[in-house]
């Protein structure tokens, strides 16, 4: 036959495509010999449809917010620290700190509210009691909290209704470590990862970082005769701050990361330079000189502050990028899957 049809007849007739070299084998015929395979496709990147993150970025203002877990937990450990200077006969100590106990829970009501908007927002959730939700739970905690917190302060001032005063004391001292610490239940019962990775060891975090505001606020306002207690709550809470965050960075995985780069990394330095050299000043000259113990209370103070603000915005940092999301998330799947068997099978 001719034409079109000629080139099927015959062994020279043989379709080309037939005995074309595929894949690896005609990469290497084509690069010559000794040259490894190169890659055909660029590397994965991890984003999402319309270049949107995974997840929502969180819309709690930054001031509002890491003020607000500040302040709380500056409130929760104060109260401690007001019944144990009642207990041990330091009235000085003990206004002290029963007076920065209601500041710091009305400013962090300030906060809350302004963040949500309306004061209206705030009530609502007193309508119902949720045990699943911190937010509903931690809402009726704090309305609990605030009015022991205002008479045992008031009280103190007035010099009047001692067994009023003694009473709301103990009340808020009961509920001050749920104060200082529920905010990070808070936090870790998001999808944000870096905040939710840390569930285990963020309570102990902002328990230290509570107990060491709580210390720098006494160290500040007291007498340095009666502030025996701050300074040894200062270098305990410290210690436990510091600790704990280090196991939790290294338990983290790759959610750690965030707390280690651009924004958070810088304020992260910062708390820690304040908190361990108010400890450490306020444990060797804070009993000394007032001044002193002053300059460890403020820079206590300070770092327990930078500590909240650096832990918000590492985890705004974790929302926004999708590999803190997806990579941990395929590691479980492939851990699920070499548990139960090969091929995944159960």
């Amino acid at each position: 036959m001719t034409g079109s049809d000629g080139p099927r007849d015959g062994a020279e007739g043989a379709r080309p495509g037939r005995e074309a070299l595929t894949g690896a084998r005609a990469g290497r015929r084509r690069r010559g010999r000794g040259r490894g395979e190169q890659a055909m496709v660029p590397d994965a990147e991890f984003s999402s449809y319309y270049g949107k993150p995974v997840l929502n970025r969180p819309t709690w203002k930054a001031l509002d917010i890491a003020g607000y877990l500040y302040l709380g937990g500056l409130a929760g450990a104060s109260s401690l620290l007001a019944a144990g200077a009642d207990a041990t006969a330091r009235p000085a100590l003990a206004r002290t700190a029963k007076l920065g106990a209601a500041g710091a829970v009305s400013l962090s009501l300030v906060a809350l509210v302004h963040d949500l908007g309306r004061p209206a927002r705030f009530l609502n959730m007193l309508r119902v009691v949720k045990p699943t939700s911190p937010m509903n739970l931690g809402s009726w905690l704090l309305a609990g909290y605030a009015p022991l917190t205002m008479a045992a302060a008031a009280a103190d001032v007035a010099g009047r209704y001692r067994v009023v005063g003694a009473a709301a004391t103990a009340g808020a001292a009961v509920l001050g470590p749920a104060v200082a610490t529920y905010t990070a239940v808070l936090l870790s019962d998001t999808a944000v990862p870096s905040w939710h990775e840390g569930h285990r060891e963020l309570p102990f975090v902002f328990a230290g970082s509570a107990a060491t505001a709580a210390a720098g606020l006494a160290l500040a306002g007291a007498p340095t005769g009666q502030t025996g207690p701050a300074r040894r709550a200062a270098v305990l809470g410290t210690a436990l701050e510091l600790g704990a965050f280090r196991v939790m960075k290294r338990r983290m995985g790759l959610a750690a990361e965030p707390y280690g780069t651009g924004r958070p990394r810088a304020l992260l330095r910062a708390a820690e330079a304040l908190t361990a050299g108010g400890a450490v000043l306020a444990a060797s000259a804070g009993r000394r000189s007032r001044v002193l113990g002053a300059v460890a209370g403020t820079a206590l103070l300070a770092g327990s502050a930078v500590l909240r603000f650096g832990v918000f915005h590492a985890g705004v940092a974790s929302a926004e990028d999708p590999k803190y999301t997806v990579v941990p998330q395929r590691e479980r799947l492939r851990a699920r899957s070499g548990v139960q068997g090969p091929g995944g099978a159960p």
